[in-house]
């Protein structure tokens, strides 16, 4: 049997450069482990908005079965000049709502497919997107 810190390492994703479909694949994996019901996403500075993508489309793929927390935070780097810059971090936390390991509403291979279709268009902010704001 595993140990707890073992465990607990595994449901964190710690987020940085690589595209957001790696980041999904690794929440779902771990939601989908038999014991696990959540996953801490962990993002520092640039790559905060890959972590929220991570957990959009992660949300989007398991409907509304998951539950969402966000704890914000700043964290002081030491820099190679002497001093140090503050760096902003963020934790999100999904949890599946039903059954521990539950599985998503879309099981079928075509909806995650849809999910990655959308994320290489891009996430970015579309014209269709603004013209719903105004």
């Amino acid at each position: 049997m595993e140990n707890e810190n073992e465990m607990s390492d595994r449901m964190i994703v710690y987020v940085g450069r690589k595209p957001v479909m790696s980041y999904v694949l690794a929440v779902l994996t771990s939601l989908n482990q038999k014991g696990s019901d959540k996953v801490i996403i962990k993002a520092r500075g640039r790559a905060i908005t890959t972590a929220v993508d991570t957990a959009e489309v992660t949300r989007r793929y398991f409907g509304r079965a998951l539950e969402t927390t966000v704890n914000i935070g700043t964290e002081q780097m030491p820099q190679e000049e002497g001093g140090s810059r503050n760096v902003s971090t963020m934790e999100i936390i999904l949890k599946s709502s039903g059954q521990t390991g539950s599985q998503p509403e879309a099981q079928d291979e075509s909806s995650l497919e849809k999910v990655q279709e959308e994320e290489e268009r891009g996430s970015g902010t579309r014209e269709e997107d603004i013209s719903e704001v105004k």
